[in-house]
């Protein structure tokens, strides 16, 4: 296996040469895999393999692990005053910004998004997180709390020690600096897997912590697949924290490993199926253009994807013609094609997936409004999708698709659809669109849902934190919040005159 992968672009919307190193990066190094695996890194576009990277197991976790502890014991931690580590994150943050035209490269040719989409939202906002919790380092505060005159009483918000983090394939780096910051803000040491499928972007980060000038050993990332890799992450007694974003699936082997093993905190952000709540009085021009964010934003393979449409009747038909002209109008194809707002899905078993439900969707009596089919023979192009005359049982209602599929529905009263939109085993999140405020407030609030989007969809904040209720996740990221998941807090009790 070459040591580092170079790709030269020539294309509208970049041009330049991207080399990157293959092996695994583990305390400060980049090096080969003890067993000497390795996986196919796939561009979904054209189903062909563009290059093949080191595959890690639980041989290299563990010795990512030891680094990790030691370089928390001794170079990191508390050892490093909260405004130095947040001078080095500033500095990896203006790194990832010298060089994102090539992580935005990297990502568009392993996940299939348009590189515009992976270089504005993805990457622009991966160094916006780094760049915030830069600026949290210095602050991580406890408090002094009034007892009695004969003791100081206080806390300490100290961390962890090592975590692990297993990070998603549907924004690659956006998802791997909503980890790796708050971790290192607080003072943790990191062991990273990025997901198989899309790792080309977090090996070109690695390259940037040394030149940043972290410690050997404080940030580790690993290549390899989830069942041997991200297993071990989950059951190593020297990681005593694991963050985790993916399936809600996944997230449930990850929590009982973890609570196996040494039963070490875990953040889980997993599934959705989001409701999008449109009624009469929406300004239907705007929900029309949110609702399409909302769906088919990244290829629909995003988690608070608004998949689940629910219209009322008295403007149904006119939403449906709007909804429909405008899903006609997204432009599909070449991610490098600065029109292309859709391109192809991350992978074949993903793609398959997704024809699966639309298949199912035809078989159980719903009707395909739109689209519904591949696009073209190479590659993994799947045509805007819209189903109509759904009802509450069928799969593609229920179950996660992950994919540029809308389920639109008809509904009367306000009472009725909040009982479909609850109706659900998942709560990432939710939209309701109404010139109502006092109907949009009550609905927001009555949605079982950890973010509820009032007139528009798909929106975060770096300060607003993100998470969900039920099967959708434990902890949140982002803002303030995602802080607490990376300390413990320590009580100190100081006797300054009790005598027995």
């Amino acid at each position: 296996m070459p040591s580092t992968y170079t790709q030269t672009f020539d294309t509208a919307a970049y041009k330049g040469t991207v080399t990157i190193p293959l092996g695994l990066y583990i305390n400060g190094e980049h090096v080969d895999p003890v067993e000497g695996g390795t996986i196919e890194v796939v561009n979904p576009a054209t189903g062909r393999v563009v290059t093949s990277i080191a595959a890690g197991t639980a041989k290299d976790i563990d010795i990512a692990a030891r680094a990790a502890k030691k370089a928390f014991k001794t170079s990191w931690g508390l050892k490093v005053p909260g405004a130095e580590r947040g001078k080095l994150m500033f500095k990896l943050a203006a790194l990832m910004e010298e060089h994102i035209d090539q992580f935005a490269a990297m990502d568009a040719i392993s996940n299939g998004k348009a590189y515009q989409t992976a270089y504005g939202r993805d990457n622009k906002g991966a160094i916006a997180v780094m760049e915030y919790y830069a600026g949290w380092a210095d602050k991580i505060n406890g408090k002094t709390i009034e007892t009695n005159e004969k003791k100081l009483a206080y806390t300490r918000h100290e961390p962890i020690g090592v975590v692990g983090q297993i990070i998603p394939w549907n924004v690659p780096m956006f998802s791997l600096s909503l980890k790796i910051a708050p971790a290192l803000a607080t003072g943790n040491t990191v062991v990273l897997k990025p997901s198989e499928l899309t790792p080309l972007s977090a090996l070109l980060f690695s390259t940037l912590v040394a030149k940043a000038g972290f410690p050997p050993g404080v940030i580790n990332i690993v290549n390899g697949y989830g069942g041997t890799a991200g297993q071990a992450i989950s059951e190593h007694p020297l990681i005593e924290k694991v963050a985790f974003t993916g399936s809600t699936l996944t997230g449930r082997k990850i929590m009982e490993a973890a609570a196996k093993s040494n039963l070490k905190p875990v953040t889980l952000e997993l599934g959705g199926k989001s409701p999008n709540i449109i009624f009469d009085d929406a300004d239907l021009e705007q929900s029309v253009k949110w609702a399409i964010h909302g769906i088919y934003f990244n290829h629909g393979q995003n988690c608070s994807a608004g998949s689940r449409i629910f219209v009322q009747e008295g403007i149904y038909d006119a939403f449906l013609k709007q909804f429909t002209e405008q899903a006609l109008a997204i432009k599909v194809g070449d991610p490098f094609e600065p029109s292309t707002f859709q391109g192809p899905q991350v992978s074949k078993t993903q793609f398959e997936r997704i024809m699966g439900y639309i298949a199912s969707g035809k078989e159980q009596g719903a009707t395909v409004h739109l689209g519904g089919n591949r696009i073209g023979a190479e590659g993994y192009f799947i045509q805007p999708t819209i189903f109509t005359e759904c009802l509450p049982d069928m799969k593609i209602v229920r179950e996660e698709i992950f994919g540029p599929v809308a389920c639109v529905m008809k509904f009367s009263t306000e009472e009725e659809v909040l009982e479909q939109a609850n109706d659900t085993t998942y709560g990432l999140a939710a939209s309701v669109f109404t010139k109502d405020i006092d109907r949009a407030v009550r609905v927001a609030h009555a949605l079982e849902a950890g973010t509820a989007w009032i007139n528009c969809a798909n929106q975060t904040e770096i300060s607003m934190p993100f998470g969900g209720f039920k099967q959708s996740g434990i902890g949140r990221e982002l803002s303030e919040y995602a802080l607490e998941n990376y300390t413990n807090v320590k009580a100190v009790h100081v006797n300054i005159g009790l005598r027995l």
